[in-house]
């Protein structure tokens, strides 16, 4: 059954009349007359009788009019979903991102997104890097933003920005490590974040750069958010490397100073799966965060 005969049943039951029919439908009669034919033999049932030039439905036919106009009915609404779609005026994304990214990047995006496409729902789960990649390679989300490095031949990863990075201390810590040289600060107490986050992979960076001897670092709290790393941070636990989006509330209040050490930035890329189908809806998201050319990590 075809949504065509569907169509054609339904005309003929309105009209009562075969080539009236064909000719609202822009047919042949022929061809209107084999399509109620080719329903009929399908199913082994009689839709109408003939009554001179007429046609008049069966008890059968008339049991089977109601469904046949529902189901025109739900496929034109389908019809409408896919234009919409197709228009932008309808859809839903999937996108994960990492914390840094999705609590502080991500959110003057979205809502920018939204305001240009409000038919388009956005479903965000965040987690860490290592959990956001994983979740692009399954396949699972549209697109994913993390601020860790991901090599795997089954992404297409594309950086989209850059990230400033801070080592802060809360203001009486502070003072003691400020002037004491990337030495001093290498055996300070850090609060670091959990291995596989993008922002333990930078302090791990940044303690590279500043101290390329390997030597054993002292990280006396190992939290699972940037949120509770600033927290500690800010109550004297120790020093850390945090994004300044992370710090910069922190820092304007004075419940942490900045420490006078420069860090290389670290990128923010995003991820799609290279065998997924990219909807409009996501290419427009691409389009809006890019911003500028793409650039390849």
């Amino acid at each position: 059954m075809t949504l065509e005969q569907l169509r054609i049943f339904v005309a003929v039951a309105e009209l009562e009349h075969v080539t009236r029919a064909a000719g609202q439908l822009n047919l042949t009669q022929s061809a209107v007359s084999a399509a109620i034919s080719a329903l009929e033999q399908r199913h082994d049932i009689k839709l109408f009788d003939r009554i001179g030039r007429r046609v008049a439905l069966t008890q059968e036919g008339r049991a089977f009019l109601s469904e046949a106009r529902n189901l025109l009915i739900a496929a034109q609404r389908a019809e409408k979903v896919l234009a919409d779609i197709g228009g932008l005026k309808a859809g839903r994304l999937m996108i994960a991102a990492s914390q840094t990214t999705g609590h502080y990047w991500l959110p003057q995006r979205l809502s920018r997104f939204i305001a240009l496409y409000p038919g388009v729902s956005i479903n965000l789960t965040i987690g860490n890097t290592h959990e956001v990649a994983e979740l692009a390679i399954a396949g699972e989300i549209d697109l994913g933003l993390v601020e860790g490095a991901v090599t795997d031949p089954a992404l297409t990863v594309t950086q989209i920005d850059e990230d400033e990075l801070v080592i802060v201390a809360a203001p009486a810590l502070a003072k003691a490590y400020a002037v004491g040289g990337a030495a001093g600060i290498y055996d300070a107490p850090w609060v670091a974040r959990e291995k596989g986050s993008g922002t333990r992979e930078a302090f791990e960076d940044a303690m590279q750069t500043l101290c390329p001897q390997p030597r054993q670092r002292r990280i006396v709290l190992e939290l699972p958010s940037n949120e509770a790393v600033r927290s500690a941070v800010e109550a004297g636990a120790g020093l850390a490397v945090m994004s300044s989006l992370v710090a910069r509330a922190s820092i304007r209040a004075d419940a942490l100073v900045q420490l006078p050490f420069a860090l290389p930035k670290r990128p923010f890329y995003v991820l799609s799966h290279r065998q997924l189908y990219r909807s409009r809806a996501t290419s427009a998201m691409l389009a809006l965060l890019l911003e500028s050319e793409p650039k390849q990590p």
